[in-house]
């Protein structure tokens, strides 16, 4: 009975939020020849609309991302043109051995993340008290990530990891610490007063991370 109330307000949590659009229209398929504004793509003509809109292959090769060891496939924007509008979006994510997803903020949207195959460690911290919530996942298993909160996993198993995670909002977002720290273009000496490390910590992160941009 438990098990399924909580299906029930899970479902209930996707559905919500594009439910206004249901009444007015089946679906907004994104219009990839016109540029996006700030609520998503224009309509494609529905004479235009195919099943390919609404599908992602497994096949698709993964963006790697090589200091963290990790590949991801996004489920969302110009990947899978049928989401426009619906407030939803998803990533699969590959972790090799010892790979790692650093503190990273989602602004725009929570997370549900559900482990395909592997053992990680996960966690996020609160923005008041700074309280940290941590658990060890392991295939089938399920963690909920709040919106905006500074948040990790990694893999914690000897063998490659997947899971994959979807969020409440078409364009969720994504600021990882690392970079927006070390990949921007504030002075070292600016970085260094900010941060309280050494100068020379700065400068040598600076140079391991670069000027870099993820997410959107």
């Amino acid at each position: 009975m438990a098990k399924n109330v909580f299906l029930l307000i899970l479902l209930s949590f996707f559905l919500l939020p594009f439910s206004s659009l249901a009444l007015t229209q089946d679906f907004c398929v994104a219009n990839l020849l016109l540029s996006q504004t700030p609520a998503g793509y224009q309509c494609k003509p529905a004479a235009r609309v195919t099943a390919n809109d609404f599908y992602l292959t497994g096949a698709i090769r993964p963006t790697t991302i090589q200091p963290f060891n990790i590949s991801f496939v996004p489920a969302y924007g110009s990947y899978l043109p049928g989401i426009n509008g619906l407030q939803l979006a998803g990533v699969r994510i590959f972790l090799g051995v010892n790979g790692v997803v650093p503190l990273h903020s989602i602004p725009r949207a929570n997370e549900i993340m559900f482990v395909v195959r592997g053992t990680l460690n996960v966690g996020f911290i609160t923005s008041t008290s700074n309280v940290v919530y941590t658990k060890t996942l392991s295939q089938g298993d399920i963690f909920l990530f709040p919106q905006g909160l500074l948040r990790f996993f990694y893999n914690a198993g000897d063998t490659t990891a997947e899971v994959f995670g979807v969020f409440n909002n078409q364009n969720p977002g994504l600021q990882i610490t690392d970079y927006a720290l070390f990949g921007n273009i504030l002075p070292a000496e600016v970085v260094s007063k900010v941060t309280y490390l050494s100068v020379a910590d700065v400068k040598g992160l600076k140079r391991f991370f670069g000027p870099r941009t993820f997410g959107a």
